[in-house]
């Protein structure tokens, strides 16, 4: 028999709370409100009717919808590939949207990785697969960060964080920011990286600070996090090399088609060229720096946040009087759509987890 993931009825709760589709509302009206508020404070008619309306905003509109859809099915593949075609196509894309669905209405203390656990052990699959799949995915996403923030800035300069930043000093609170999330960024990643090779020291020196008195709280939550690394450790060394690197480019893949996103949404409604390189590369650091800044938002999804700063980042390509209708096409492209096809999605899965375990427990009357 299968060794089943342990979840107490506090967590299961928790989680279950944070993707009742009810909760759909509270972002929504953020992000929504947000973006009327902008639309009434700095809506420009005149550069709206600057807008190139006509062929080139509905094919690259369509284009960044298309990318969008893309990037759900190599997220499919990869959750496919983790593992190892224990889910079916169909329940990865289930799973995937769910997935989504929770990160992008779960509060920031909760965490998608304990949704996603909770999500795999509802699905029978085994103890050690479990731990292993939503860990090996904290740490690939963490890998693409840790390799590609550094890059871009070093490539760019400050400027691809902010427009018109010449130099650091330029960039006041949004540098420190950036620096410190890098650095949790960094520390987070090495340490589960490092969980990989030796498993047994990073055990012991997570079961270490786990007994500091401030960290009581969390005590249980960090032994388990430590018994875990060496359960994924164990799983992962098992793998060939080429499961490793099929993780690792849908992975990128992922990442790269979700900021480029917004090149495709700027590109249709400005007079940005495609073939305008150096720029697209502008726009898609800008994108990648704005998503990490938010990462520590307080809201769901940055749901509000996000909205609010995003004319500020791309100030250089898109006016102040549209910045807000391009933020609302690009919201209703890569978020609203998780939260209202959720409200179909979610409520069918734990309808299903219910029945299933109401058989499993006539099942097991029956056996007694």
């Amino acid at each position: 028999m299968k060794e089943e993931v342990e979840i107490d009825k506090g967590q299961e709760q928790e989680v279950l709370d944070s993707i009742n589709s009810r909760k759909i509302i509270i972002p929504m009206l953020l992000g929504i409100g947000v973006l009327f508020y902008l639309v009434w404070s700095s809506f420009d008619l005149e550069e709206f009717k600057k807008i190139p309306w006509g062929g080139k905003v509905l094919f690259y509109t369509l284009l960044a919808i298309f990318t969008y859809v893309i990037r759900h099915l190599v997220l499919s593949y990869r959750l496919r590939i983790l593992s190892n075609n224990f889910f079916s196509w169909t329940k990865s894309i289930e799973l995937s949207f769910i997935w989504e669905f929770a990160s992008a209405v779960s509060p920031t203390s909760l965490g998608g990785s304990a949704v996603g656990l909770f999500l795999l052990a509802q699905e029978k699959l085994s103890a050690a697969r479990t731990v292993t799949l939503v860990l090996y995915a904290v740490i690939m996403d963490t890998l693409f960060f840790i390799i590609t923030i550094p890059l871009l800035f070093f490539t760019l300069g400050p400027v691809g964080i902010r427009p018109d930043a010449h130099s650091i000093s330029d960039l006041g609170g949004v540098w420190i920011t950036i620096v410190v999330v890098y650095l949790f960024i960094l520390l987070y990643g090495a340490l589960f990286i490092a969980g990989i090779f030796k498993p047994i020291i990073i055990q012991k020196l997570i079961r270490f600070f786990g007994r500091l008195p401030f960290l009581k709280r969390w005590q249980e939550s960090i032994y388990k996090t430590a018994d875990d690394i060496v359960i994924s450790s164990r799983e992962l060394r098992a793998h060939p090399i080429i499961w490793h690197i099929k993780i690792f480019i849908s992975t990128v893949f992922i990442w790269l088609i979700r900021f480029l996103t917004v090149n495709f949404v700027i590109i249709a409604f400005t007079g940005l060229s495609i073939t305008d390189w150096y720029n697209q590369y502008l726009v898609y650091s800008r994108s990648e720096m704005m998503h990490s800044i938010t990462q520590f938002s307080p809201t769901p999804g940055g749901s509000g946040v996000i909205e609010l700063i995003f004319g500020g980042f791309y100030s250089d390509f898109i006016s102040k009087g549209i910045s807000s209708i391009v933020a609302l096409v690009w919201r209703l492209i890569t978020y609203y759509p998780y939260l209202i096809l959720g409200l179909i999605i979610v409520p069918n899965w734990i309808r299903k987890i219910w029945i299933r375990r109401k058989k499993d427990a006539r099942r097991k009357s029956k056996a007694s």
